[in-house]
């Protein structure tokens, strides 16, 4: 399985890198369309069976960022209806997107400001 992850997560990476040197795009909308991608094929099914393949070296990366907040909006349209499609990537979500935030305000705290 670890190695599945690492070959999986791996290439992930390499896309993203060939996409930083090779074109024009920011890392800001490489990272966006990572998102994007993760959630539409996640919507579509595509992006559960490569989790189902690879474990953590899917849901790790940013495109596994896109693929929780489409599973989070399809379980709860399965149960609150249309009120789901707001309220489901918000909750899927809500733990990771806290220890991002709280991680930052650590780091932030403990290390100093350098000028650049």
């Amino acid at each position: 399985m670890c190695i599945k992850a690492f070959i999986v997560g791996g290439t992930i990476c390499v896309i993203g890198q060939l996409l930083m040197d090779f074109t024009k795009l920011t890392p800001a909308r490489i990272l966006v369309s990572f998102v994007c991608i993760g959630v539409v094929l996640g919507s579509i099914g595509i992006y559960d069976k490569l989790v189902d393949f690879a474990g953590a070296g899917a849901t790790i990366p940013l495109t596994g960022f896109g693929w929780a907040l489409s599973k989070g909006v399809r379980e709860a349209v399965d149960e609150k209806g249309f009120l789901g499609v707001i309220t489901g990537g918000f909750s899927a979500m809500a733990g990771g997107v806290t220890i991002a935030m709280l991680s930052g305000l650590i780091t932030a705290l403990v290390t100093k400001p350098k000028d650049k």
